[in-house]
């Protein structure tokens, strides 16, 4: 897959897009697919990936109550936290 990329041209954004590289590479190999139920996170969007990233902390055994304590706190002092961005 990686060459198909090398090959590929700037696409949206001036960027290579691995959409393209996977066009191309249909065009030359059988491609396969699954299909998922669940939840998808476009975790190269930087609010995707947070939504992933607060998530799966609170789907995790080992970090959901001291994780969910610290947004709990978080939450509650939301207008200082906003105003220290400020």
């Amino acid at each position: 897959m990686l060459d198909f990329l090398e090959r590929q041209e700037p696409g949206a954004g001036g960027e290579i897009q691995l959409t393209d590289g996977l066009r191309s590479l249909a065009r030359e190999r059988p491609m396969y697919a699954y299909v998922f139920e669940g939840r998808r996170y476009d975790v190269g969007d930087r609010l995707g990936f947070l939504q992933a990233t607060v998530e799966f902390a609170l789907q995790r055994e080992d970090l959901r109550q001291p994780f969910r304590e610290y947004l709990e706190g978080l939450i509650s002092r939301l207008p200082a936290v906003m105003e220290e961005g400020a």
